[in-house]
């Protein structure tokens, strides 16, 4: 027994070793592969369907262990429903997550008009590497645009129906919106992240956000071509991102997409999003010394983004 255990150790150690290489290789891989290696072809233009009249969309996220924030996102389809665009709201969940569980069979039962609810359940160590979920939602849609977010994302009153204006004729393969609006850095007794202990329908106060520029394509703002999404999938090729983690992984496949893409995506005007920022990262593990290290350096980081953005003419 002793020799089996310590035969699936060696394993598991160097089932991560190589994990953690491939992480390192694509982290820096733009720098001197050719995406062509991994995707050979992405549709250009002029292969795309130019999308008109009624659109459909499929906005994708994942919640862990932020229940709590998922609540704003989800009231907001319901505060403020759209009119013009039909919406299909995607959510993978874990099981292992009661509260998200929770917070996902309360709105289930709430009808909103042109919004379609979708939660998809997978494994915990398949939720923990995002790119999976994603790849799965992207491999499946049937919609003409695919939006992968993050879940403290608020998609507030004319947001839904002013983007399916933006995207009427669009044959790009990935846009994003111009600005958003965000809070400062929110320690964890701010009433934003306390007030959901039980599954309600919430709203926030504008007043609390500042509005900032977006330059490029991230991670929570990437707006995919539909026919993109299902020939490219998101990651599909890169082995190490389509693997079950046990932990959260940070997403460095992110950039890997774009990279694939060829492209960090075509800005467009998109009013009323709003973003939610808080010092503590529910999803990765808490206690540990690089846990701390990230929390510094997320302070930090929050304070040059306020200088910039107080410094920036209105």
């Amino acid at each position: 027994m002793d020799k089996k255990i310590a035969t699936q150790k060696k394993r598991s150690f160097s089932l991560s070793l190589t994990n953690t290489l491939w992480n390192l290789f694509f982290r820096y891989a733009s720098r001197f592969i050719p995406p062509r290696w991994f995707l050979a072809h992405v549709p250009s233009g002029d292969e795309l369907s130019q999308c008109t009249g009624r659109l459909s969309l499929e906005i994708v996220s994942h919640c862990w262990n932020y229940s709590h924030l998922m609540a704003y996102n989800l009231s907001a389809y319901v505060n403020n429903p759209p009119s013009n665009i039909d919406v299909t709201v995607t959510v993978f969940y874990s099981p292992d997550d009661s509260a998200t569980v929770d917070m996902l069979g309360f709105f289930e039962k709430i009808h909103v008009p042109n919004v379609t609810w979708n939660w998809q359940s997978l494994p915990t160590e398949q939720l923990l590497r995002r790119a999976i979920g994603r790849n799965k939602a992207a491999l499946e849609t049937q919609a003409d645009w695919v939006w992968y977010i993050d879940c403290d994302l608020i998609f507030h009153q004319g947001c839904l129906d002013s983007l399916a204006t933006s995207l009427q004729k669009q044959r790009e393969v990935l846009l994003f919106p111009k600005s958003e609006f965000i809070t400062s850095l929110l320690k964890d007794e701010h009433s934003i992240l306390k007030n959901n202990n039980k599954p309600k329908l919430v709203d926030i106060d504008t007043a609390l956000f500042q509005q900032n520029e977006i330059s490029r394509a991230v991670g929570a703002y990437q707006i995919t071509h539909g026919d993109v999404a299902r020939e490219c999938g998101y990651c599909n090729n890169i082995t190490v991102y389509q693997t079950p983690e046990a932990h959260w992984r940070k997403t460095y496949e992110d950039p890997t997409y774009r990279w694939l893409l060829r492209t960090q995506g075509k800005a467009i005007d998109i009013p009323a999003i709003y973003r939610i920022r808080h010092r503590s990262k529910g999803r990765y593990n808490k206690g540990t010394l690089w846990s701390a290290i990230r929390g510094f350096i997320r302070i930090a980081e929050s304070k040059i983004k306020e200088i910039k953005i107080k410094g920036t003419p209105k």
